[in-house]
């Protein structure tokens, strides 16, 4: 069950820094309100501080987490941007996740 905490705090860390990035596009390019960057600023510490949450080296967790984000991303374009992704995104996505797993989940020696 560790590899299902792990992919799960993944995706909460990925959804963290995807919201604190969409917020201030939604400023910038789609003229909302100069507000949307406090729950911004929020959301990227809690991304910030989900990466130190993994037990692991830091460079293995940002390089693994890419993989994760790749995928949330997908999702995102799909859920919020309504836009269905193609075979190529959903390949892509696979494969990213799939490179996660090897970097996570390899057996390493003590």
């Amino acid at each position: 069950m560790p590899e299902l905490k792990t992919l799960g705090l993944f995706m909460v860390t990925a959804l963290a820094e995807i919201v604190g990035c969409y917020l201030p596009y939604l400023w910038l390019r789609e003229g909302k309100t100069i507000w949307l960057l406090v729950p911004a600023a929020f959301s990227l510490v809690a991304f910030a501080w989900l990466l130190t949450l993994h037990p692991t080296a830091s460079g293995r967790v940002y390089a693994a987490y890419g993989g994760v984000y790749i995928f949330m991303a997908v999702l995102w374009l799909w859920f919020v941007d309504g836009i269905r992704p193609t075979t190529w995104d959903m390949l892509g996505s696979a494969v990213a996740l799939l490179g996660m797993a090897i970097i996570m989940f390899a057996p390493r020696s003590a």
